[in-house]
């Protein structure tokens, strides 16, 4: 992944819209699938083209309308998401602009039947918060990416381990603290961290936390 690891940081910050422009950045082009970022300039589109794989796109800051010729065009808020149709025209509009992650699934990709293709929901609301507990998601299980939303609630923490892949973590909601090669960094809703292959690291909720993992495995 083309980010720092070891530090916190904002995707929509560092990706801040360009006046009458569409810029994309690729993160990560592992075993085929590719994560990016797009930040649109208020007042432009991407027009609508046909896939045969979906796709997932989440709205780092900013609102846009999903583009689907012959339908209405659906709203997206900031920290919604949405699975992208399969073989049919799909594109995306802002009037004031947007920022957004987009992971480029395969076809016969391993997705959580929850979701559903052209449905806009809330990432942070597909998992609960439990007294006690940690709550986990998986939305991608293939052998090449995994991505995952989690719940904790105050005092509830993942201990220490390493992953076997690049990670990338999305704070959803509330505040925690990751531990990372022997240092503690604060995380907020809205912000980033990534870890290394083999990084070790833990998670630990200051109070109701949630977050969502992308792992991609070379």
């Amino acid at each position: 992944m083309k980010k720092n690891s070891g530090r916190v940081f904002s995707l929509a910050e560092d990706n801040k819209e360009i006046p009458g422009c569409t810029v994309s950045e690729l993160l990560s082009d592992e075993r085929g699938f590719y994560t990016s970022v797009f930040s649109l300039g208020a007042g432009t589109d991407i027009s609508p083209e046909i896939y045969g794989y979906p796709k997932i796109w989440y709205v780092l800051s900013g609102n846009m309308e999903i583009v689907i010729p012959e339908a209405d065009d659906v709203e997206m808020p900031e920290g919604s998401a949405v699975v992208t149709p399969t073989g049919t025209p799909v594109g995306c509009r802002t009037e004031n602009g947007a920022v957004y992650l987009e992971i480029t699934l395969k076809e016969d990709t391993d997705m959580n039947s929850i979701l559903k293709s052209s449905e806009v929901f809330a990432l942070k609301d597909l998992v609960p918060y439990q007294e006690g507990k940690i709550v986990n998601m998986d939305l991608v299980n293939d052998p090449g990416l995994k991505f995952v939303v989690m719940s904790f609630t105050k005092g509830c923490a993942l201990p220490e381990h390493a992953a076997p892949g690049e990670t990338l973590i999305f704070a959803l909601d509330g505040e925690g603290t990751i531990g990372y090669e022997g240092n503690e960094y604060h995380i907020k809703a809205g912000e980033n961290f990534k870890f290394d292959k083999g990084g070790a690291h833990y998670v630990k909720a200051d109070g109701n936390f949630k977050m969502a993992l992308l792992l991609t495995l070379a």
